[in-house]
């Protein structure tokens, strides 16, 4: 399948806040503005794969998608794999497309926990909340903690991590935290779950974002401006809770990459620029080591040596991440990646021609893997 389907087309809302503003609206807009940077019209949509919102789930919210835009689809359906769903859904459009199911199809995500309800972030990750475990930050604060002991990872590589995103962000309109953070001030952000600050974290956000997927020959029919190959996919599930784990610095996101790398038939070192999920600074460090990037336990010291600056060989979150733009889980960073292999993004990265985009969910157990190639 590689480089048979494209994403013709991106959009998304504001990132923050968007008090009174439904989720539904916000899908709404976001598709818009995807079908409109595409230059397709509503009618053609045939597929809609929506990721319900973590805060508040609703019985039919596909249909009620559907309606809003006024499409009624051939295919589609609505995913839950935590933040790794979106990358998932892209996946299954991608194959949808391939099998004759569909042939345009919109990928859509929207919550508003910012000004919405933020329950589902401080639930109980398991039957063991009789122990206190209470809250995705607890669940990778255990995961950091052990990195830390396994591998000598220390406080201030998991700074790198935000200060980098930071940095990015800094020169991105789009960003929500746009002020530049020092490694001073990163020691000096209050604790949450040791050995996590507030900067270890990321950002709580409302928002919508879409892409408009189609092959490559409707895509050249259509004369869609700038489509965007996509090159690999994969997707790798751990199922079992962090206390259940047999190890704790090792992730599901091995097999992923794997399947992904190989679809696009490329290699880590063949990759211009990463855009990793970084809901804590742990994820994006023990991203780079399932990918292949670095050996396992080195993470830590490939960010904080400077790895991943725009100028050195894998620069990452060029638009600021989940830490800085906006907490959005997953869709903003393939729409970075878009905009990279379309050479649009406010920090760009000189001639990169290949882009992985990655996505996980829970606390580590969902993952999914997407290799992006320049524009057509």
């Amino acid at each position: 399948m590689r480089g048979k389907v494209v994403i013709a087309g991106i959009g998304h809302t504001a990132y923050g806040a968007h008090e009174g503003r439904s989720t539904v609206s916000m899908h709404a807009e976001a598709i818009r503005n995807a079908l409109a940077d595409a230059g397709v019209e509503k009618d053609s949509v045939d597929g809609l794969f929506v990721k319900f919102p973590t805060s508040r789930f609703e019985f039919m919210y596909g249909q009620k998608v559907a309606e809003a835009i006024g499409v009624q689809p051939r295919i589609g359906g609505v995913w839950d794999q935590g933040g790794a769903a979106n990358i998932a859904m892209i996946s299954f459009a991608a194959m949808a497309i391939e099998a004759g199911q569909c042939e345009i199809a919109v990928v859509t995500f929207a919550d508003n926990p910012k000004t919405g309800s933020r329950a589902a972030l401080a639930k109980p990750m398991s039957p063991d909340e009789v122990f206190g475990w209470f809250g995705a930050v607890g669940g990778y604060a255990m995961l950091a903690r052990r990195h830390m002991e396994q591998w000598g990872t220390t406080a201030d590589q998991l700074g790198a991590v935000a200060i980098n995103a930071r940095a990015n962000a800094v020169a991105n309109p789009r960003a929500q935290l746009r002020k530049p953070l020092t490694l001073d001030a990163y020691r000096d952000s209050r604790p949450i779950v040791a050995p996590l600050r507030r900067d270890d974290c990321c950002l709580v956000s409302d928002g919508g974002a879409a892409v408009v997927l189609m092959s490559a020959a409707r895509a050249r029919t259509l004369a869609v401006n700038a489509p965007i190959p996509i090159l690999g996919f994969g997707q790798g599930q751990t199922s079992w809770n962090v206390e259940q784990r047999p190890d704790l610095t090792s992730t599901c996101a091995a097999s992923a990459a794997r399947t992904a790398f190989a679809m696009a038939g490329l290699e880590p070192a063949d990759i211009d620029v990463a855009q990793l999920y970084d809901c804590f600074t742990i994820v994006p460090i023990v991203t780079l080591e399932d990918y292949g990037f670095c050996p396992p336990g080195r993470g830590g010291a490939f960010v904080a040596d400077g790895g991943v600056g725009l100028d050195r060989p894998l620069p990452i979150n060029t638009s600021g991440g989940l830490m800085s733009e906006t907490g959005m889980p997953g869709m903003q960073l393939v729409i970075e990646g878009v905009r990279q292999m379309r050479g649009t993004a406010a920090v760009q990265v000189p001639g990169a021609r290949t882009c992985v985009v990655s996505n996980q969910g829970g606390i580590m157990h969902t993952h999914s893997t997407l290799v992006l190639g320049e524009a057509q």
